[in-house]
């Protein structure tokens, strides 16, 4: 791809989103500028051909794609520095910054500037994430490149921007759930015999096969479920009694717990 792109903010995100994709090979290194005040924490992506700057000025010169991947409390200021720069006839806006909304970025902005909101989560890292993303003024082709380069980073789903804080939850917040039940997992596993170690490595496994079986056959979950639970036996007693503990009431209560703590700071 020609294009080129910039990536305002330095952090976690937008150096995994960088490396991301560096190692796909849909854009050349020399084709990404990223931009930090402290520059000595992205010095390693220099080696690797990618350009570094504290100048986001110079990020909205040299780029037609900008992805702002700040923190929430700078969106503002960062924003409207260097809004003077932006050219609707040029650039797109790419935000991964929680709980913004592209109404409040076209606010900042005063410009229609086509302008995408993408939630990806912290499996970006390593080419696995779940991204969904919404737009506003945009071009199909526009949005087909977008969606493109999110997709060397892991799936993507479009949806409307309503439905972002719930993406947020399912998609973001989500990677903790599971987290916390690959864990519990562990424990079980070390407390019937298994070292941590391998109880870790029997537990993580287990849980990319059965998500790698619904992405790839497309099945739901309950048929999946129904091909390991025989007459009587140790899989459906467990998950029994898991339900008698409120094993998924606990879990959709989360889910609605974080939902409803987003909305009330979003209001």
């Amino acid at each position: 791809m020609n294009k080129k792109i910039a990536i305002i903010g330095g952090g976690n995100l937008g150096t995994a989103i960088a490396e991301g994709l560096i190692q796909s090979g849909f854009v050349a290194a020399g084709h990404i500028l990223i931009t930090k005040r402290n520059l000595s924490t992205i010095h390693y992506l220099e080696e690797k051909g990618v350009l570094v700057s504290n100048d986001n000025a110079e990020a909205l010169r040299f780029a037609d794609l900008v992805i702002i991947a700040v923190k929430p409390f700078q969106a503002d200021d960062v924003l409207g520095a260097i809004k003077p720069l932006f050219d609707e006839n040029r650039h797109v806006l790419v935000s991964v910054i929680t709980g913004i909304s592209t109404a409040h970025i076209h606010g900042i902005l005063n410009k229609k500037i086509s302008t995408v909101r993408a939630m990806p989560n912290t499996a970006v890292a390593i080419q696995q994430s779940m991204t969904c993303i919404s737009a506003r003024d945009i071009t199909s082709d526009q949005l087909n490149y977008v969606k493109e380069l999110f997709e060397q980073l892991g799936k993507v789903v479009v949806i409307e921007e309503k439905l972002m804080e719930a993406a947020t939850v399912l998609a973001a917040c989500g990677t903790a759930y599971a987290m916390r039940y690959i864990r519990a997992n562990i424990q079980g596993g070390i407390e019937i015999g298994f070292d941590a170690a391998t109880a870790s490595l029997i537990a993580a496994q287990t849980v990319k096969g059965a998500a790698q079986l619904l992405l790839q056959k497309n099945t739901h979950p309950e048929q999946e479920i129904d091909k390991v639970t025989t007459p009587k036996g140790c899989t459906i007693a467990g998950l029994n009694e898991m339900e008698h503990q409120g094993f998924s009431s606990s879990l959709i209560k989360g889910i609605v717990a974080s939902y409803e703590k987003i909305a009330s700071d979003n209001k």
